[in-house]
């Protein structure tokens, strides 16, 4: 039920509208008239001349044909496509690419009848002497369903993650096909609203030709404003409707299940709950899963693999990151201290990046990141979350402590207890060489804020934003804010005019404002493009300039953790993220 309703919730939003106009034109769109021989006397018999047309009914069948190829399409490409792509060794925009290509092709059939024949005639089930392209459409929907991705919903998110991991069962292929089904059936209205028009308008059945080639270069249109990105403009000119919606959706306890990838078992994790976490001694928790469906390896020779299989004898430390989030920056020393302290005695560490925003899956942002933090061991690249599925984790950081013989023996979730870690690594070098002789712990201080005295990390995006004190309506696109009366303390407010998408808000003309009541000891912005940020604390007003991809900008750090106000001028160029605080 909980994918039937997302899926329809998605289908409303604006993520349909640039699909819409294809969806009702090619609806009542009539194929091109076919026509039969005519015969004419002569002295010597009867001869075929000249063919007639002959008169169609409004295509009936067409707009169920669109949908079912979007659904089945759609269905196939989100659970089976990286799985796919990842066999054949393909890039994953492969699909993409093809369903785009198929948008164009049909496209030209519609104004070019002959060439439609051609691609309607795989599709023509019932066979028949010609291909009907009234009975057409379900090659459409292939393309439509390659190309049409739906904005990224928690359950979306839940069945593209789960079609990652290779371990599809049938509760996943439910939730998929009842998503996609609840996302086609507003599209499913329109195409009969076309076939609609075309049974009960004279003038549209009279112009079918150029109904035809106006549908044509509509979908020619569509194909390359996907190309280009253009569709998303359009949904972040257009509020979103639907955010009230989506938000009961999202906070539901069925999506929170389903999201919640500790759930998704298989029989490489499923002894992985055995484990405690943050225990105070070693536990045994299975054998350790593997690390798999990796886009790109940093830190290993030639780009190549690391296998866990191969790393028998060695004590494994799997280090879960992204490299924006502030929990793992704070991890990152203690990590890096233990990969140079131990690396000589038999540990080795791992690093694996699980981008928590789109921005975190380019590999040039994690490599510098890398570089940054000083990292030196393997870095493995996990876009579509597949590792962090088959380890089952739920958190930015987590460390998976694996034995010389390959079993998880330690597991913590998030920030803070490294001394535990870190004699846990001590006692399974010595277990896997008696003789080795280790250095003295690295002694790395901990500086995990107590969670409960700081202000939560506040995301600023529309679909996760978090600590929102303001009267207006935050939801993507273009709006105008203003400071309230008052602010309760841990919240921020805008000023001016911005631009609010999914993952980050930027000023729409001239500068931003954002107030922000906060607890902590340090804050920082995670920002990116080209201009300045400015800000006022304390009554000292500083500037940094902003220049690249996006990263995390310290604005202020105090001996102790301290109530205060930030005054924050973002200005036009910039994207702002989040504030995160130590």
């Amino acid at each position: 039920m909980i994918g039937l309703v997302g899926g329809l919730v998605t289908g409303i939003s604006p993520c349909i509208l640039p699909v819409l106009p294809v969806i009702f034109l090619s609806g009542g769109v009539q194929g091109p008239k076919p026509t039969v021989p005519s015969e004419e006397n002569t002295g010597g018999g009867r001869v075929s001349t000249v063919e007639a047309p002959v008169e169609t009914k409004p295509p009936r069948s067409r707009p169920y044909l669109i949908i079912l190829g979007l659904v089945v399409s759609f269905t196939l490409v989100t659970l089976f496509g990286s799985l796919l792509l990842s066999v054949l060794g393909l890039p994953q925009d492969v699909l993409r690419w093809a369903g785009l290509i198929v948008l164009a092709l049909i496209g030209i059939g519609l104004i070019v009848p002959k060439f439609e024949h051609l691609l309607e005639k795989p599709f023509s089930w019932i066979p028949q002497r010609r291909p009907d392209a009234n009975r057409g459409g379900f090659a459409l929907g292939l393309g439509l369903g390659a190309v049409y991705v739906p904005c990224a919903g928690p359950v979306l998110a839940a069945i593209t993650v789960a079609g990652s991991t290779g371990q599809i069962g049938l509760d996943t292929i439910v939730l998929t096909s009842t998503f996609a089904i609840g996302a086609a059936l507003p599209l499913l209205i329109f195409a009969l609203a076309g076939r609609r028009v075309a049974e009960r308008v004279k003038a549209f059945r009279k112009r079918q030709r150029g109904i035809r080639i106006t549908a044509g270069i509509v979908m020619i249109a569509l194909a390359i404003g996907l190309v280009f990105n253009l569709p998303q403009l359009l949904q972040r000119a257009i509020p979103d409707y639907t955010s009230g919606l989506q938000n009961d959706i999202n906070n539901s306890e069925q999506v929170k299940k389903a999201l919640n990838l500790g759930g998704l078992e298989n029989d490489q994790n499923k002894d992985l709950d055995l484990c405690t976490d943050g225990a105070k001694e070693l536990e045994s928790c299975g054998k350790a899963p593997d690390i798999k469906e990796i886009q790109q390896w940093f830190n290993t020779p030639g780009g190549a693999p690391v296998d866990l299989a191969q790393l028998r004898g060695k004590v494994v430390l799997i280090d879960f990151w992204a490299y924006s989030c502030i929990n793992c920056q704070r991890s990152i020393p203690h990590v890096t201290a233990w990969d140079k302290a131990y690396r000589d005695a038999g540990l080795q560490v791992i690093g694996v990046h699980s981008p928590e925003y789109a921005f975190e899956k380019e590999p040039g942002n994690v490599k510098a990141a890398a570089d940054k933090f000083g990292i030196g061991y393997p870095v493995a690249l996990d876009n579509n979350l597949s590792t962090w599925t088959n380890y089952r984790n739920r958190f930015w950081p987590a460390h998976y402590l694996i034995d010389a013989d390959g079993t998880v023996r330690h597991i913590k979730f998030g920030e803070g207890d490294y001394q535990t870690t870190e004699k846990l690594i001590r006692e399974l070098l010595t277990k896997a060489n008696p003789n080795v002789r280790l250095p003295a712990a690295t002694g790395t201080a901990d500086d995990t804020p107590d969670t409960a005295a700081i202000t939560r990390e506040t995301y600023l995006g529309s679909t996760k934003r978090v600590n929102f004190a303001g009267t207006e309506d935050y939801t993507a696109g273009a709006k105008t804010f203003a400071y309230p009366a008052t602010q309760p303390p841990d919240t921020f407010v805008l000023k001016g005019d911005w631009t609010l998408t999914s993952q980050n808000i930027t000023p729409t003309r001239a500068d931003g404002k954002i107030l922000l009541n906060y607890r902590a000891k340090e804050v920082r912005m995670v920002l990116s493009g080209n201009g300045t940020v400015t800000y006022t604390a304390k009554g000292q007003t500083k500037t940094i300039q902003v220049n690249g991809t996006p990263n995390s900008y310290q604005l202020l750090s105090t001996q102790a953790i301290e109530a205060g106000s930030l005054d924050v001028t973002v200005g036009s160029g910039v994207q702002a993220f989040s504030f995160t605080f130590g």
